[in-house]
């Protein structure tokens, strides 16, 4: 699957990250990434319904179809953040700072939540 303008996912990450970050403000009813934008709790059901599409095209073991879904979340995630001033190098530093480190042992040293 290859269309559009190419580059490695860092480079497409950030260019759909400034396109979401150019419409911040625009018109809710003429741009449905203002519209997520401008209701945080929409993005986040949306991003919700693009990760259960998500699973289900990976369960379906459809690669194009889990491609796109996947696409779609990132896109959704991407705008969820954005909409609450969260970063992609936000995200990356949290990830930097995970590297090396257990999986199992990053949840346990997690504060648990009551």
């Amino acid at each position: 699957m290859t269309h559009g303008t190419q580059g490695s996912f860092a480079e497409v990450t950030a260019r759909l990250e400034a396109t979401i970050a150019a419409r911040r403000g625009g018109d809710p009813s003429h741009s449905y990434t203002a519209r997520l934008l401008a209701d945080p709790k929409l993005a986040a059901k949306k991003l919700g319904e693009e990760a259960v599409e998500t699973v289900i095209a990976a369960l379906s073991e459809d690669k194009d179809a889990l491609t796109r879904e996947a696409a779609d979340l990132i896109y959704h995630l991407i705008a969820l953040l954005a909409g609450r001033e969260v970063s992609l190098g936000d995200v990356a530093q949290v990830l930097a700072a995970r590297e090396g480190v257990s999986g199992l042992q990053e949840k346990a040293a997690r504060p648990r939540e009551p």
